[in-house]
């Protein structure tokens, strides 16, 4: 990670000197035949000092506007903080031009801070209009770029995502879980215990989940929970009661969607590197929460073998790389181990498409 960090980082630090160096110069071709070699040199003092409040716009524009309002879809509030942010922007850039820039090659009365703070019509056409024109370039150039590499992790991610998607079908599916769920139900029938059509509904409930509703881009977290409640009974078969003790606190206030078997998956791996790992007493936690903004999902389990753990981790990183593709980079991801406690956290939007 800190590789690729450090690879963007200098790529946008190149791009951004080629094409502010470029617009700069272009500027100044632009105008080299039409003034004396005196009004020249002003207008390339004026052309600098517009150029440097062109670049801090442009990049306050698409590194603080465009990423925290536009790109998730608060328009309403993006577009009064571009207009606010233009105008003090362009204060600022004539505030410099007349206190700090031309009194060293003109002599000339300053405007008053209230003429420039005031006169809309000269910051408009002076001011406003040349920063947005270096800021409309700068950032249509990094929408294009952003779109191109959007594209090219979209094929990747898809990619990943068939693998993981069969990865997981494989693990639900797995010849020891099958066999010890229907061990287990064969030992129900015998002693016609009646959970036995309950567990073989469950089982058939599980499998038609994986086959079909795993396939979709969304399920609603109450699906989710629904084929969660029947793989905990299907595993709690297996241990006894002071064995294993499960914890499941739900609060839904909101409807809400996720990727299918996002939630099933930390399950499972809940049950296999805690319960299926450890003769003692295992204990797993489950919390899930939604309201209007957000899902939020926590599950811990207590473990006492950390020999796997690298198994784990590797599971858990194609979890993140899935959330990554579905949400971008809006929702939180967080991992860590306490005292013999795992402790998996997902935060993901209510909606999001």
């Amino acid at each position: 990670m800190k590789i690729g960090t450090t690879s963007y980082h200098r790529q946008n630090i190149y791009f951004q000197l080629f094409f502010w160096i470029a617009l700069f110069l272009f500027g100044i071709a632009r105008t080299y035949d039409d003034y004396n070699d005196e009004i020249f040199k002003q207008l390339i003092i004026y052309n600098f000092c517009h150029w440097i409040f062109q670049i801090l716009a442009a990049n306050f524009i698409y590194y603080v506007l465009v990423q925290h309002f536009f790109d998730r879809k608060r328009y309403a509030e993006f577009t009064f903080y571009l207009i606010l942010s233009l105008y003090f922007i362009s204060v600022a850039n004539r505030i410099f031009i007349v206190d700090f820039a031309e009194p060293f090659f003109i002599n000339e009365p300053q405007d008053s801070l209230i003429s420039i703070f005031t006169d809309i019509r000269y910051l408009l056409f002076h001011y406003t209009f040349p920063i947005i024109s270096g800021a409309f370039i700068f950032i249509s150039i990094i929408f294009f770029m952003r779109y191109k590499d959007e594209k090219e992790n979209s094929i990747q991610l898809e990619k990943e995502k068939a693998e993981l998607e069969l990865k997981s079908l494989k693990s639900q599916l797995n010849p020891h879980f099958l066999f010890n769920t229907l061990n287990n139900i064969y030992s129900l029938s015998i002693s016609h215990s009646d959970k036995t059509s309950q567990s073989i509904s469950q089982l058939s409930d599980i499998l038609d989940y994986i086959l079909y509703k795993g396939q979709k881009k969304w399920v609603s977290v109450t699906d989710e929970l629904s084929i969660i409640d029947d793989y905990i009974a299907l595993e709690s078969l297996r241990y006894a009661d002071e064995r294993l003790k499960i914890t499941k606190m739900t609060r839904l206030s909101s409807a809400n969607c996720i990727p299918p078997l996002l939630y099933l998956t930390l399950v499972e791996n809940a049950f296999k590197h805690g319960a299926g790992k450890s003769s003692e007493q295992t204990e797993i936690k489950i919390e899930l929460e939604t309201n209007a903004q957000h899902s939020v999902f926590r599950i811990q389990n207590t473990y006492s073998d950390i020999s796997d753990q690298n198994e784990k981790g590797i599971g858990l990183q194609n979890i993140k790389r899935q959330l990554e593709h579905y949400y971008q980079n809006h929702f939180t991801f967080h991992i860590f181990r306490e005292n013999n406690i795992f402790n998996v956290e997902i935060i993901t939007p209510s909606q999001y498409d």
